[in-house]
């Protein structure tokens, strides 16, 4: 499938997500099923403690589709600007924000209208005004060079079929030294092409998935240090009938096959607090 189909796609479900929050359903799950969001899903379930959700309107919580919790691994400090990733509903954005406190900044980038309506409602619901909310999409961040301290995001780099400009936009955007530290779905070992074609399963955080290996070669490609992909949740073959059901696989077949190949994991990495320098004559452009 083309890259531009999978955005539409990607577009089109997070959209009517957005839509069934604001008419009261919950969607905090990644896997989509016909005509619905199912949400007994093993990858979102309990990410947040109560603490964060209590903080929160109603509706950030709703329209919550991550794998994890960033806010709580990313050691964000007072003063800092944040960006999210493919913010949605903005729950993210608005738990970064709090922590940042005024005199920081929490920005979130989405390329989904009605997501970002959505944010910007919770926004007006929280009171908070550290926070902004940007159209675009992940492959073009719309912020100048070396504004960024921290980067974080939710289960959407996965999403992307353009992964490496994804992660040389978010090194374009992060100061020296800054941060790269998100919660993404990756993989351990092969996968059988049966979950790779399904797009479905792309939006709902699995095709997508880059392997373990894979994510850490592209971050050292993009140009990051002091890499590190942290398991928070490993999937079983139980799991995994999550993902496949109602997709037209034959998921008794393929789930044994994905055993412990799917987790969730917090990704971390670093801009170098300088430029390397050249070494030689011939080894600049």
């Amino acid at each position: 499938m083309r890259t531009q189909d999978i955005k539409e796609v990607v577009k089109e479900k997070y959209g009517q997500a957005a839509l069934r929050v604001t008419s009261g359903a919950s969607v905090n799950c990644c896997s989509t099923g016909p005509g619905e969001m199912r949400c007994s899903d093993p990858i979102t379930s309990n990410l947040y403690d109560a603490g964060q959700v209590g903080q929160l309107p109603d509706t950030a919580v709703l329209a919550s589709l991550g794998c994890g919790n960033p806010t709580a691994l990313a050691e964000l400090k007072p003063g800092e600007v944040v960006l999210d990733l493919g913010s949605g509903g903005g729950i993210d954005v608005l738990l970064s924000a709090k922590r940042v406190g005024p005199t920081g900044k929490a920005y979130g980038l989405d390329m989904t209208d009605e997501m970002l309506a959505l944010a910007e409602g919770n926004k007006r619901k929280a009171g908070v005004q550290n926070v902004e909310f940007l159209k675009g999409e992940i492959e073009n961040i719309p912020l100048p060079d070396n504004t960024v301290d921290v980067i974080i995001s939710n289960c959407v780099i996965n999403l992307s079929a353009n992964k490496d400009r994804v992660l040389k936009e978010a090194f374009r955007v992060l100061k020296p030294g800054g941060r790269f530290a998100v919660s993404d779905v990756v993989t351990r070992g092969e996968v059988p092409p049966e979950i790779r074609k399904s797009v479905l399963l792309w939006v709902g955080c699995v095709a997508g998935a880059l392997e373990e290996e894979e994510y850490r070669t592209k971050l050292t490609s993009a140009g990051f240090e002091n890499i590190d992909v942290e398991p928070t949740r490993i999937y079983r073959a139980e799991d995994a009938t999550s993902f496949l059901k109602d997709q037209g696989i034959d998921f008794e077949v393929i789930a044994p096959q994905v055993d412990g190949k799917f987790m969730s994991a917090f990704i971390r990495a670093q801009k170098p607090a300088t430029e390397r320098s050249c070494c030689g004559p011939t080894c600049c452009p």
